[in-house]
């Protein structure tokens, strides 16, 4: 499969505002306050003892910022920052996404005010809104050797740093699930939407009444669930782009898309087994975490980033929680109900319209030490605990979900496929995505919103 992503942008296009299929995180700004003084957190060392990377001394003393919206990190992008100031002398300054800003809106606002930041880290379809007008060139760096197959290209041109992988699907507490059926659970023995309803049976015979939770957020509902009809097309973000132009000129019946049909089908899988399901609307977000650490639940839809909200409810690196597909059928060569959706979901752009050359090239040398030293190899994985892009990064991530999406990776067990859509399309189809789970609206009426939203786009 080619994970390339060439997006192809017109300089038309590069108008409209637009938000990355994948709203990693997805709560702008923090959800809770990452630096609770009462909260004893482990340090995950880091060996500093060799440092093979070659720093350039004309840039010490040089300050640069980075705009951060991936707000689980926001610590500990301050500490690389030190790590890498303490070394080459360069001061990283990490700006924060406030709560209740898109990265989009933010970065745009302070470019507005003239103050952009050096470095921004924003969703993918972002980047590809503002790159051939706001960011420097990074088509000849050399770690684009190291991420190609996770590059973003905009008109042939690299504009982005792939700064990590990231996936979903729904999550497995593999023990609540033994626990329950009193024996061994292999994921890998479901692999139709069939089967995995006769799972949830067995586990309600169990004694597990609702074993599934629902997350009620839009961005949940009209980002990460939704958009597998545009992602399952053909498992390529090129294949995505193709389905939502034919939806755009009424080239493709949404009523007759089979994607959307099935993808209907296992949401009311999902629908039915909620724990929420008497009040899907009320649902706790952070419930749910708890819900599913504690074995109330088994599953869970979301991706690696949950894994924070997890182990704030008790689940541990040593705990066995991974991803099932999203099934949407019961086909079994259906590459759907056995790859995990993985993207390379933020990037870092460097700002090439105000910064100095002196600026952009320490923001350029602080993603070379990201990718090259020893250093800046173990804090990408150990301290931030992402999934790196980078083939020569050696590190693997230390909590189960994004160790899961990892070892799929590197198995060939996930599809890349990413959709660029506007901005308000989380918003506002996850909002009809809340009517239908609510059991307010059916069918023919979400499909209807789904046309409605794609005949008002340009």
């Amino acid at each position: 499969m080619r994970k390339r992503f060439m997006a192809r942008v017109t300089a038309a296009g590069l108008v409209l505002a637009l938000t990355a299929s994948m709203l990693t995180g997805c709560r702008f700004g923090f959800a809770s306050d990452p630096d609770d003084p009462n909260e004893e957190e482990a340090v995950i060392p880091i060996d500093t003892s060799v440092d093979t990377f070659e720093y350039d001394a004309s840039l010490k003393g040089t300050s640069i910022t980075l705009l951060n919206s991936k707000a689980e990190i926001q610590v500990a992008l301050g500490e690389m920052g030190a790590a890498f100031e303490e070394k080459s002398g360069v001061h990283v300054e990490v700006m924060p996404v406030t709560d209740g800003d898109s990265p989009y809106t933010k970065v745009v606002s302070l470019y507005n005010s003239g103050n952009p930041p050096t470095m921004s880290i924003l969703d993918t379809t972002d980047v590809i809104a503002l790159a051939e007008e706001k960011a420097a060139d990074l088509t000849e760096e050399e770690w684009t050797n190291e991420a190609e197959e996770y590059l973003t290209e905009v008109n042939g041109k690299v504009y982005s740093f792939p700064l990590c992988i990231e996936g979903r699907g729904i999550i497995y507490n593999k023990a609540v699930i033994e626990k329950a059926l009193g024996r061994e659970f292999d994921p890998e023995s479901i692999a139709t939407q069939d089967e995995f309803v006769e799972l949830l049976d067995a586990l309600v015979d169990a004694g597990i009444e609702k074993p599934v939770s629902v997350a009620k957020e839009d961005w949940s509902l009209g980002a990460h669930h939704l958009q597998y009809i545009y992602e399952t097309y053909d498992g390529t973000s090129e294949g995505a782009q193709e389905v939502i132009e034919k939806i755009k000129n009424g080239k493709l019946d949404l009523e007759s898309y089979d994607r959307l049909s099935e993808f209907l089908d296992m949401f009311d899988v999902l629908k039915k087994y909620n724990v929420a399901k008497g009040d899907p609307l009320g649902a706790d977000y952070d419930e749910m975490a708890i819900d599913l650490a504690d074995g109330k639940t088994a599953f869970w839809f979301n991706g690696n980033w949950a894994w924070p909200n997890m182990a704030e409810a008790g689940a541990e690196n040593e705990d066995e929680y991974g991803f099932l597909p999203y099934f949407l059928n019961n086909d079994r060569d259906d590459f759907a109900n056995s790859k995990i959706q993985g993207s390379p979901s933020k990037q870092v752009m460097i700002d090439g319209q105000i910064a100095t050359e002196k600026e952009q090239a320490a923001a350029k040398e602080f993603l070379n030490w990201i990718v090259y030293s020893e250093i800046g190899q173990q804090m990408l994985v150990k301290t931030c605990n992402v999934i790196p892009p980078f083939t020569n990064n050696p590190y693997e991530p230390a909590d189960p979900l994004s160790r899961d999406i990892y070892e799929k990776v590197q198995e060939g067990k996930t599809f890349n496929a990413s959709a660029i859509v506007p901005n308000d399309h989380w918003s506002v189809l996850g909002a009809a995505m809340q009517k239908y789970l609510a059991g307010r609206s059916d069918r023919e009426e979400f499909t209807e919103s789904i046309q409605d939203y794609w005949d008002e786009q340009e």
